[in-house]
């Protein structure tokens, strides 16, 4: 699958490269970005190369790297990644995937991630499979019940809280439950009215 390129009002969606490495060890490296994703593995610096190097020729799965879509003078200003979004586990046969999404510190809060996911689930459930869209029916995620503000946004765009995963994740010397979230393509296309 090749990954196109999305772009918003506030924000463009361009493949992961290997130019990215540095930006996504910083993401790997964020204690607040793991703790609110549940990330326990520990990557190396050569892992995370490697990844952002390849991910591009990965089958069932897309990989967006965020970049703002500031233009001055008919030109981007930054093309600089500010964050990743991901469809994955891509099952064509029931049209389903999995999205996932992580901002850079300075860059949560701002409204690029709900731009970033209206503008992965316009190409998940209407890009034309002529032009490498999936045309999925169902996209679904989990969220960490310790990110109310991430299960809002969710939320705010349609997705439907299906159930839980009861102490998924570990948070310090606590617990966390997965909340299984979802959106048909139905329940999108009636938000875009």
């Amino acid at each position: 699958m090749r990954t196109a390129v999305l772009v918003g009002e506030m924000m463009r969606l361009r493949p992961v490269e290997a130019r990215d490495g540095a930006r996504l060890w910083d993401a790997v490296n964020d204690p607040e970005g793991r703790r609110l994703t549940g990330t326990t593995h520990a990557f190396t610096r050569e892992q995370v190369d490697r990844w952002a190097a390849t991910v591009a020729d990965e089958d069932g799965r897309f990989d967006w790297a965020i970049t703002p879509a500031a233009v001055r003078d008919g030109g981007l200003v930054s093309d600089e990644l500010i964050g990743e979004i991901v469809l994955n586990d891509i099952d064509p046969v029931a049209r389903s995937a999995n999205l996932r999404l992580q901002m850079l510190p300075d860059y949560r809060g701002r409204g690029y991630g709900r731009e970033a996911i209206e503008e992965v689930l316009r190409f998940a459930f209407d890009a034309d499979p002529a032009d490498g869209g999936p045309r999925l029916h169902r996209v679904s995620l989990d969220v960490l019940s310790i990110n109310p503000r991430a299960k809002a946004l969710y939320g705010s765009l349609g997705f439907v809280e299906e159930g839980r995963l009861r102490d998924a994740y570990r948070d310090g010397q606590d617990w966390a439950d997965a909340i299984v979230m979802s959106i048909l393509e139905d329940e999108f296309r009636s938000t875009q009215d």
